[in-house]
């Protein structure tokens, strides 16, 4: 059975009265020890929010400029008029997003870059309504936005996938996140040796959040490396390899001893 608890506060008083009600009905496996698993896909959107804090203003300027041209029906006529006078042929929809949900905000950034020249054109053919409006909550997308912008959505792309995998619903998702685990450590590991400033920056932040997380071995629920253990997929040698992958070896060998005691009390 599983029970799903928002992440609030008032997780950890849920979490114990949870612990005392199984343990009274001795249903508990290996007494409680892993009974609480951290939702992977908050984990994820904590890892991006935190990357994202480097680019903060020019997010925050290609969202007013969203917001502006999606407020009224005439805006975004004006707009799509100055689509067609670029010959953008891109499908994409301009979506609002929402703060706090960051794959929203991934959707409004790749939707807003398709029609980046339209934005251009559009401050400069609207009798500067479009500049007034906009300077008034941090100002009209400059350039350096764009670009910025442009560099670090291939990263937020893979972290995008990988949330909606983790996510899934029709299938069972406990034996896929250590596959995720592992891109996305070696993923951001490379970012931070980029020549992009930006882009460094913002892995610096991920790498931080990442490894509250997954650093401290002993705060992690052994169960994720259980669950692919016992994927006929994976097994053991795929999990032996992933940790690995992810710690030194000093920690990557005291992760797989207590996996394997894990299993064997577990059997």
């Amino acid at each position: 059975m599983t029970v799903t608890v928002d992440n609030a506060s008032s997780n950890d008083v849920g979490i114990q009265y949870l612990k005392r009600r199984f343990e009274s009905w001795k249903t508990l496996v290996l007494g409680g020890r892993f009974l609480h698993m951290r939702c992977c896909a908050h984990i994820l959107s904590l890892t991006v929010k935190e990357g994202l804090k480097e680019s903060d203003v020019s997010i925050k300027r290609i969202r007013c400029a969203v917001r502006y041209v999606r407020s009224s029906g005439a805006r975004l006529q004006k707009f799509m008029s100055c689509v067609k006078q670029e010959k953008l042929e891109s499908k994409r929809f301009l979506c609002l997003d929402v703060d706090t949900r960051w794959n929203s905000t991934f959707l409004i950034l790749e939707g807003a870059l398709a029609y980046r020249r339209a934005f251009d054109l559009l401050e400069c053919s609207d009798g500067g309504k479009f500049r007034y409006e906009l300077l008034k909550t941090g100002g009209v997308p400059e350039p350096s936005d764009w670009d910025r912008v442009a560099s670090f959505l291939p990263l937020l792309k893979i972290f995008y996938d990988a949330t909606l995998r983790v996510s899934g619903s029709l299938y069972i998702t406990s034996n896929v996140y250590l596959q995720e685990l592992v891109g996305i450590s070696v993923l951001i590991k490379k970012k931070m040796l980029s020549n992009d400033a930006g882009v460094s920056l913002m892995a610096s932040g991920m790498k931080k959040k990442h490894d509250k997380y997954w650093e401290n071995v002993d705060n992690v629920n052994l169960l994720l490396y259980i669950a692919v253990i016992l994927d006929p997929r994976r097994k053991m040698g795929y999990t032996k390899w992933a940790i690995n992958q992810q710690y030194d070896s000093e920690k990557a060998k005291y992760l797989c001893d207590k996996v394997m005691q894990t299993l064997n009390d577990i059997v």
